[in-house]
């Protein structure tokens, strides 16, 4: 049985996409809903994200908090973030973030193992974030 160059190039072209979707982590799809409002390396609406782990939260120089949030005493580690993206709002009353959430657990850790990643990235060693 020989193989023609179609099935061949279907073959090779199939490869390159699951290679290239390797590429992607699951959190940074998970991610994309939170570009609404944040960035990693900048302020938006919301705080960047460069540097997050291990933050005081609401201490981001020159970022509006609510006063829940620079007053929550929280610390940004897997375990507030996993907490807090489940329920931001009943968290922390009086957040300004109204984002509903994450319900999916699994989605909350690849979303957390992404920034724990992205805090490594070109994008935010140019931001000046320390590295994590």
């Amino acid at each position: 049985m020989s193989i023609t160059p179609w099935c061949l190039f279907g073959a090779l072209s199939f490869a390159a996409i699951a290679h290239a979707a390797q590429d992607k982590l699951p959190g940074e799809q998970v991610y994309a809903r939170c570009a609404a409002c944040h960035a990693l390396a900048y302020d938006r609406v919301g705080p960047h994200h460069c540097g997050l782990l291990d933050r005081r939260a609401g201490t981001v120089p020159g970022f509006a908090y609510s006063a829940a949030m620079k007053n929550s005493g929280l610390t940004w580690d897997e375990k507030t973030l996993d907490r807090f993206l489940a329920q931001p709002m009943k968290v922390l009353p009086g957040t300004t973030m109204t984002y509903d959430g994450i319900p999916d657990s699994k989605e909350r850790s690849d979303l957390i193992a992404y920034l724990k990643h992205a805090n490594d990235s070109p994008e935010c060693r140019a931001s000046g974030a320390p590295p994590h």
